[in-house]
């Protein structure tokens, strides 16, 4: 690798845009406008996400059976994944990175009329739209990550990722307020053309960011890196050949574990509270659903807005000054106080507050973490390996969470406090993991810097 030019440090711009990023995170000269359009990608992204969500709960649930149906399809999902993701690598080795995006991202996007054309037709795809939606959300977010790896340095990813992690919160937030909006003007499937127009949308900033914008001072333009192989190995092989990485998948396996089960304790103890609610008079019997949806309404809402000031104002600043080996340590031990006091005292007050500093920690922290773990790997590890992390191992945790829960109810008849311990056990696990991913990302940082 040849050595860097021979400039300065590069110091905060004095331009009025930088000046205004400036308030959430440390941007230099030139990096304004590749960030603001790489957010704008992932809000796009994010939006057109969110407003296929309410289709795919109204598809599926809108069949005999549905809520069932629904819990079974994370299984077949990990299970389509595993054929799906070496596809996936196999795609990779043969296309530079551009046209992979491109050609990814287009299958994604034509499938959204062929679904619509299908149930204006009659034809059941309720659950071949279910299984689709979430390869979609796992695979195309991943790709975009790998993609912000590649062309930024860790030093440029630690002080830029939480603006663009932002994009995806806000993306978010915006996709399901207009899904709301248009369900009522359009009904349940137009929504799905809507999501193809917003993905459209998406892939020509990707294409204007990956040909036109580049950052001053860079030697090497961003789109010369399209003529580059990703490489051929495969992508389950390439985790389980490297330690880092084997850490990671650990580390992101069992949150999603703990996250899930803690999903499911958070909706038992509603239900409790509402079903005691009717026992004694307090509401009446068919406003059960509307204490459950009011509850969950205003969870969301609190989990959102606690997540987007964090994202805002905080998670840069934590990298920053404490560093990514603590910052990847926050969210596991957050989740330790949480469920630790929710088995103490598994009452619906506690546990909805403890789930809400879990979840908005998830959301912006944690998320924005996650990414960053990838910056000190190769493009093949930032492109292969990020799928099946992101992808086949976030499904296998919630599987594996959906058995622990299948076997605690059945068998063993536990309740809230039983599966908080077992949360609890699995917390103090996944820290172990985490410091080990501090240390290891710290040495590759280094080696990297040193070999620059």
């Amino acid at each position: 690798m040849s050595p860097p030019p021979p400039t300065t440090v590069p110091t905060p711009s004095n331009r009025p845009l930088e000046r205004f990023l400036a308030l959430f995170t440390e941007v230099h000269a030139g990096e304004a406008p590749r960030l603001l359009l790489l957010t704008a990608n992932v809000f796009l992204i994010l939006t057109a996400y969110y407003v296929m969500k309410p289709v795919r709960e109204a598809l599926i649930l809108d069949q005999p059976h549905g809520a069932e149906i629904k819990s079974y399809t994370l299984a077949a999902q990990a299970a389509l994944l595993v054929v799906i993701v070496p596809l996936y690598g196999r795609l990779a080795t043969l296309l530079p990175r551009r046209r992979l995006i491109n050609a990814v991202t287009v299958f994604f996007i034509l499938c959204l009329p062929l679904f619509y054309a299908l149930s204006q037709a009659g034809v059941r795809v309720a659950v071949p739209f279910f299984l689709w939606i979430g390869i979609f959300s796992l695979m195309v977010i991943a790709q975009f990550w790998a993609y912000a790896n590649d062309i930024h340095t860790p030093e440029e990813g630690k002080r830029l990722f939480a603006v663009i992690a932002f994009g995806a919160s806000s993306g978010a937030v915006f996709g399901a307020w207009l899904s709301g909006y248009l369900i009522r003007a359009l009904g349940v499937t137009p929504l799905l053309l809507v999501a193809t127009a917003i993905l459209v949308a998406s892939l020509l900033v990707f294409n204007f960011i990956d040909r036109y914008v580049r950052t001053p001072g860079k030697t090497v333009a961003v789109s010369s890196a399209d003529d580059v192989p990703i490489g051929d190995g495969n992508p389950f092989a390439l985790v389980l050949s490297n330690r880092y990485l084997l850490l990671v998948a650990a580390a992101i396996f069992l949150l999603n574990w703990v996250n899930s089960a803690g999903e499911y304790i958070l909706s038992s103890i509603v239900k409790h509270a509402a079903d005691a609610d009717v026992q004694a008079g307090r509401i009446a019997a068919g406003d059960e659903g509307r204490f459950i949806g009011t509850f969950y309404a205003d969870y969301f809402q609190v989990v959102n807005i606690v997540g987007m000031v964090l994202q805002l104002f905080v998670v840069s600043r934590v990298i920053r000054y404490l560093g990514l080996p603590v910052a990847v340590c926050i969210l596991p031990l957050v989740a330790l106080g949480s469920y630790a006091a929710a088995a103490l005292i598994p009452s619906l007050a506690i546990v909805r507050w403890v789930k809400t500093a879990e979840n908005s920690v998830d959301y912006s922290l944690m998320n924005t973490v996650r990414h960053m773990l990838f910056l000190p790997t190769t493009r093949e590890e930032k492109f292969k390996a990020k799928q099946v992390i992101d992808s086949f191992v976030v499904r296998a945790g919630d599987v594996l969470s959906a058995l622990t829960i299948f076997a605690g109810t059945t068998f063993l008849a536990f309740g809230v406090a039983q599966f908080a311990w077992i949360n609890v056990g699995l917390v103090l696990v996944w820290l172990v993991f985490t410091v080990a991913i501090g240390r290891e990302f710290t040495r590759r940082t280094e080696s990297a810097q040193q070999a620059a």
